[in-house]
């Protein structure tokens, strides 16, 4: 049961009330914002909740259990702070949200209704929904180390051990449709696939800052992303690339000279080795090591 501050139980107990609702914003970089659908400004430990910010909630659905509440927050791209190309940019992904109820005659007296992250943001039109999600998603995230084939580390990290920047190689855009193709000339001779599964970071123009996936890199420098970028590219502009790994043994210790910091457990039997069974003939059944 949620217990009422005594100042708020009071108004609420008056007969009259002056509620609004405000929602406090915390990016995962700390930047706060603040919103409320008062009609005016209203100023909470510091933070000022803008009015006429075109947020607006949707309905809001609570389960008991481990189940995942969920609900939804939208509205017009109104507020100079929330911009397109900052939630294109990634920049409010899991963002943490607290949803206030607030007398606004006297903003002190206020309850926390609920703290949510931002999931699922779709855009059209010059609007938004954010999805809402309750804290029990987090128990839906894999955690711990996963016993598979191929290894659980990420090209660079710490696990994985390898210097990924002195990896990557410099240049610019040379050709692009302006989406999501481009082609680097400085990667010319280098071998196809090399950058597939990859990343590139533009360091210069409109883009700058931004970072995407390499779907596939081809012959001659030509990449693929698999999604766009907030502005379009444009001939001249500045990356940085850095290579692809498919997680796989044989990949890390060829290309990369890795293996020592594989994190994974290659030689686990698939579920059709252990179906199999010898044939006469068959040979390679001696107890050796299986070929990796």
């Amino acid at each position: 049961m949620r217990s009422l501050p005594p100042a708020l139980a009071g108004h609420l107990a008056g007969g009259v009330t002056t509620l609004c609702r405000c929602w406090m914003l915390t990016r995962r970089d700390g930047v706060v914002f603040g919103f409320t659908d008062h009609d005016r400004d209203l100023l909470l430990d510091g933070v000022t909740c803008a009015a006429a910010s075109g947020l607006a909630p949707s309905e809001a659905e609570r389960q008991t259990g481990m189940a995942v509440s969920t609900g939804e927050i939208g509205g017009a791209l109104t507020d100079t702070r929330l911009t397109e190309a900052d939630i294109e940019a990634g920049l409010y992904d899991d963002a943490e949200v607290a949803t206030w109820l607030v007398n606004w005659a006297a903003p002190e007296q206020r309850l926390l209704l609920d703290v949510t992250s931002i999931g699922e943001i779709r855009r059209a039109d010059r609007t938004f929904i954010a999805e809402l999600r309750g804290p029990m998603h987090r128990y839906d995230q894999e955690q711990g180390r996963l016993y598979t084939r191929a290894c659980t580390a990420d090209l660079g990290d710490a696990a994985c051990g390898l210097n990924i920047e002195a990896l990557a190689v410099n240049g610019s855009v040379s050709e692009t449709d302006g989406r999501l193709g481009l082609t680097v000339a400085a990667i010319a001779s280098v071998g196809a696939g090399h950058f597939t599964g990859g990343r590139v970071t533009m360091t210069g123009g409109a883009n700058a800052g931004a970072v995407r996936m390499i779907q596939q890199h081809g012959e001659g420098g030509e990449l693929l992303l698999w999604e766009p970028l907030p502005a379009p590219i444009v001939p001249g502009d500045a990356l940085r690339l850095y290579p692809g790994c498919d997680k796989e043994f044989a990949t890390c210790g060829t290309k990369f000279s890795n293996r020592v910091n594989f994190r994974g457990f290659p030689h686990i039997p698939t579920p059709d080795f252990i179906l199999t069974y010898a044939r006469p003939g068959e040979g390679g059944h001696d107890g050796g090591l299986l070929d990796p």
